[in-house]
């Protein structure tokens, strides 16, 4: 079982026993698919971001729960389809172990290698290019022009604009 954490935004306008009635539905749902619920936290009605379905606020109801993988596309479904939800979210709540309980993948692989997607960099300055195309430190970041001390000065549209007035005054 894995545990999650599901954000519910129901309409505003229901009255407190239709949005405990939604919420229990939702819990019903998790609980009918093999899960257990951890916590329901009520967090009021609150101001949306943008409008969703002509609503400018939203109740909230944060909800944890553990439950099997493959039964929250079930349980996804049918918030989908539910009336007085205007939004959900379903995430993954990853607990890190202590620092000796490897993932088999990490254990496989060597826990000091970085992983692909892992950026592995070191805050040491502007690197330069050398004659055998290596990065090497720069010497000081005099040597590398800055963007702006590179770059020509832009052309304006007034100047770009004069020749072909010239050109019609002529005609």
């Amino acid at each position: 079982m894995r545990r999650y954490e599901l954000m519910l935004l129901l309409r505003p306008d229901l009255e407190d026993d239709k949005l405990q009635a939604a919420v229990e539905k939702v819990t019903r749902a998790i609980v009918n698919g093999g899960g257990s619920l951890s916590k329901v936290s009520p967090w009021g009605k609150r101001r949306l971001a943008y409008d969703i379905s002509r609503h400018r606020e939203a109740s909230y109801f944060l909800i944890h729960f553990d439950i099997e993988p493959s039964q929250v596309r079930e349980i996804e479904r049918g918030l989908l389809i539910t009336e007085e939800i205007l939004r959900h979210l379903v995430t993954v709540l990853e607990d890190r172990g202590p620092a000796d309980e490897l993932t088999p993948a990490v254990a496989a692989r060597g826990a000091d290698e970085p992983l692909d997607d892992e950026l592995v960099t070191a805050d040491a300055g502007p690197v330069a290019f050398d004659d055998d195309d290596v990065p090497t430190q720069a010497a000081s970041d005099a040597e590398t022009p800055s963007p702006i001390e590179a770059d020509p000065e832009p052309a304006t549209a007034e100047a770009d604009r004069q020749p072909a007035e010239e050109e019609r005054a002529e005609a």
